[in-house]
């Protein structure tokens, strides 16, 4: 079972983290493509403690942990909904995550009771949202195929009928991160052919924020993996590319959401 490699946009010092632990991705099965981007799997045995830090994605995300510092012996799985500023996570021991990673959009079909953005920021026990996650079929296994079945097998019988506004939101989402000339709410809307109204509305049923901040959140990601590829980005010029007005606009939306100025990151990074 091929997996589409590592994913790794939006981590902050990759290289240290991957030097530590053993993170993979995994496509799912194919009738659940169209809800999941992938699953991602993350086993570690740390002789020192480490802190990962990592700037969200807008997707919800199911996780199954099992950590000796937190969850215990027998794992747990919760329901994360997007996290707005830079989601931290201490690392300790031994331990082992099974993730999956929906699409935006795509997570309300699952949950249809709620809107998205009743997640947003939150950490919820996933029985509270799905129905029995099976935490020890996913984690127990040692063998990587075995946890992907596992998910698989759970995660098929869920798969809800179709939603034509869960498509619109996954498609705006994509077409906010692929268009760099789509830098305002309004001209997301005019691209999709809603309101500002609608469109907001849409966003926070079934994406969990709004889409201006979307449109920012794909900006620093595209900042932080030139900075990685290059330790001394003209900052100047991808501020331009990124449809900034100029520089000082791209380091206060940085240093906001990052916690440090570009220059810090690229020193250090």
């Amino acid at each position: 079972m091929a997996g589409p490699g590592r994913d790794t946009r939006g981590i902050i010092d990759a290289p240290g983290l991957l030097s530590r632990v053993h993170f993979r991705t995994r496509q799912p099965a194919p009738g659940l493509r169209p809800h999941l981007e992938h699953y991602w799997l993350i086993d570690w045995d740390l002789p020192e403690p480490y802190t990962s830090y990592v700037v969200p994605h807008p997707s919800v995300h199911l996780v199954f942990q099992q950590d000796e510092s937190e969850a215990g012996p027998a794992g747990r799985a919760d329901v994360f909904g997007i996290v707005r500023g830079l989601f931290t996570r201490h690392l300790e021991g031994r331990g082992r995550v099974c993730g999956v990673k929906f699409r935006p959009g795509a997570f309300r079909p699952f949950a249809p009771r709620w809107p998205v953005s009743a997640w947003t920021g939150r950490q919820v026990p996933a029985g509270e949202v799905l129905p029995a996650p099976p935490v020890r079929p996913v984690l127990g296994p040692c063998d990587e195929d075995a946890r992907v079945a596992a998910l698989d097998a759970y995660l098929l019988p869920l798969v809800p009928p179709p939603d034509p506004r869960a498509v619109q939101a996954t498609a705006l989402v994509g077409l906010a991160r692929t268009d760099r000339t789509l830098l305002r709410a309004d001209a997301l809307a005019r691209a999709g052919g809603l309101s500002a109204r609608s469109l907001q509305r849409l966003f926070s049923t079934y994406v969990g924020v709004g889409p201006k901040w979307v449109i920012l959140r794909h900006r620093i990601h595209e900042a932080l993996q030139r900075a990685a590829a290059d330790p001394e980005p003209d900052w100047a010029t991808l501020a331009a590319d990124l449809g900034y007005s100029d520089q000082a606009h791209l380091v206060r939306d940085f240093t906001a959401t990052v916690g440090a100025p570009p220059s810090a990151f690229a020193s250090h990074g």
